[in-house]
């Protein structure tokens, strides 16, 4: 669920620090819980390109107090419902294996662990999604950029290793996107595509919302990238006339 509310690495954590405090007096201080960040949160815990996310996707393990732990931080803070959800579990980028895979970020108030998803890892799961109007390639290629800084190179055998890992073949991830990572990861320049696939990506985004007011309910998965093809060759002609 999106958020019209950005999330940031500052406020994200300032977040989850009072979720754990709700948590911690609603369960009775006894049971301990866990929350795995996903997509655009685990960037954000993990990296500096992106500065916000208005989507708060995670794994959470915890009583039915976190429920309700939820909705009070977010009636404080003016959140939406749902602000810190699991619907990522309905996608197919989502696999059990993430909790065996995933890292600890940090705890709070001694009762709430939350562990995140880096890397290989991140990189093979936004293989999977490669949606053409969310941040997936351009995710990728920050990533692939973030590390070359960091003079820790991601390999694409490492990526390879971590889509086994957790899928257990290449089945899910189209050769286009796959020949795009091992390009990206090929250049020393990577950061110098970021802008322009975040770009492509607001653009396909701003088609999609065009078609969908004037076509409503007619786009779904398997027509979404002819749409959007479709549009930016309208596009384009309109704009040469």
């Amino acid at each position: 669920m999106s958020s019209n509310i950005p999330f940031t690495s500052e406020n994200m954590d300032m977040y989850l620090k009072e979720l754990a405090k709700k948590y911690k007096k609603l369960s009775g201080k006894g049971m301990p819980a866990e929350i795995i960040l996903i997509g655009g949160a685990a960037i954000l815990a993990n990296y500096g390109f992106r500065e916000s996310t208005y989507d708060m996707d995670a794994l959470i393990d915890a009583s039915s107090a976190m429920d309700d732990a939820i909705n009070s931080v977010g009636d404080e803070f003016g959140l939406p419902n749902g602000w810190l959800n699991a619907d990522f579990v309905k996608t197919k980028s989502y696999t059990p294996k993430l909790r065996q895979y995933s890292v600890h970020y940090k705890e709070f108030s001694r009762i709430l662990e939350i562990r995140t998803v880096q890397a290989e890892y991140l990189v093979a799961m936004k293989m999977v999604s490669a949606r053409q109007y969310k941040n997936d390639l351009s995710d990728i290629i920050g990533i692939v950029a973030e590390h070359q800084k960091r003079e820790m190179p991601l390999t694409f055998d490492m990526i390879e290793r971590a889509m086994m890992n957790l899928y257990g073949s290449w089945d899910l991830v189209t050769p286009d996107t796959i020949e795009l990572v091992k390009s990206v990861i090929d250049r020393p320049d990577a950061g110098m595509l970021y802008e322009t696939y975040r770009e492509q990506e607001m653009e396909a985004k701003d088609l999609l919302i065009d078609f969908e007011q004037r076509y409503p309910k007619v786009v779904n998965e398997n027509n979404l990238a002819a749409i959007i093809a479709q549009a930016r060759k309208k596009k384009a002609q309109q704009s040469i006339e």
